[in-house]
């Protein structure tokens, strides 16, 4: 794409009897999450839409779409690809397919809180340019603008209270396309079967599973306290989100433009963080108080030690070092 002078810009548009609000008041773009409300994707998501239309005067208009309205997560990173969807917010679990260097954030028990996280993936990050990289190296067609943490994620399940590895011997436990997730619960003693997220309520609903791990905002925003009832605070990993643009959006906007996107994606993320806190808090006691779900806290020193020996395997066998190696490098 030709850059000019900003002077000669404007001159070309004047004489065309164009201004640039008019023209930049055309540009609508559309978002997407996979989750219904209340979930820090659909906050971060409501929260980028106001700040742009904010800082551009209306010029640019994002229209959310939340609930897996335009498809699954791998369906609509191919027409981001395409350019037919223009940005989303979701789990890095969902991507793993078109993004396998995402499966290291699945690895049980890595960072020591949200606060950790946001230190390693944060604005200005090693790892933060490392999966940018990934992208273009991928051929995605796709921007990454920011990573976060919406939660912890933690078990819950149909058939009882989970006090220990021994209660969830032998379950069918639902994940989500991911090798290293499933591995995991392979490992601590479960069957996994792979389903769909907008498929799991009927799963669990017909037993087709019996468990599931998500964030408490997935669990309570999909009801899915109406079917798996017992809620276990494994708080196995924290589940790391992705804002990504399609490179279609992404070369409609100035330099100036793509600044402030950048801006704006990275002042959600950390909203994302605070969101999260505040449901954690408050959402498992509602689902105590007002939803008749159990939930226990086991010793999550047992899940560690079971998972010990094969944390490592995992980055050695699907070759997850650069990725780890971005991760903990230095700032």
């Amino acid at each position: 794409m030709t850059h000019y002078p900003k002077t000669i810009a404007a001159a070309c548009i004047a004489s065309l009897g164009l201004t640039v609000s008019a023209f930049a008041q055309e540009t609508t773009l559309r978002l997407h999450t996979l989750v219904q409300d209340p979930h820090p994707y659909n906050d971060m998501a409501a929260f980028m839409a106001e700040e742009i239309a904010e800082r551009t005067d209306g010029e640019i208009e994002i229209q959310l779409f939340n609930a897996a309205q335009l498809g699954d997560d791998p369906s609509v990173i191919g027409e981001m690809g395409l350019g037919t969807i223009d940005l989303m917010i979701s789990s890095t679990n969902n991507a793993t397919r078109q993004v396998p260097e995402y499966q290291i954030f699945s690895i049980p028990y890595m960072f020591g809180g949200l606060d950790d996280l946001m230190a390693r993936v944060g604005p200005g990050t090693p790892a933060e340019a490392y999966f940018r990289d990934v992208y273009a190296d991928r051929g995605l067609d796709m921007q990454l603008l920011a990573l976060g943490g919406s939660g912890t994620r933690n078990m819950s399940n149909r058939i009882g209270p989970v006090e220990s590895l021994a209660d969830i011997e032998g379950m069918q436990m639902r994940t989500p396309p991911s090798p290293m997730i499933s591995e995991t619960w392979a490992e601590l003693g479960t069957l996994p079967v792979s389903v769909a997220w907008g498929e799991l309520y009927g799963a669990i609903q017909t037993g087709v599973a019996d468990g599931l791990e998500s964030s408490i905002a997935g669990y309570s925003g999909s009801r899915l306290y109406e079917v798996a009832p017992y809620l276990a605070m494994t708080g196995h990993t924290i589940q790391v989100n992705h804002i990504s643009m399609s490179d279609r959006a992404w070369n409609r906007l100035s330099d100036e433009q793509k600044a402030m996107f950048l801006e704006v994606a990275a002042e959600a993320s950390a909203y994302g963080i605070e969101q999260a806190r505040m449901y954690e808090t408050d959402l498992v006691d509602t689902l105590q108080s007002e939803n008749g779900v159990t939930v226990t806290y086991p010793d999550i020193t047992e899940f560690q030690d079971r998972l010990t020996d094969l944390q490592a395997s995992l980055v050695t066998d699907m070759e997850l070092e650069p990725a780890q190696d971005a991760l903990f490098a230095d700032n």
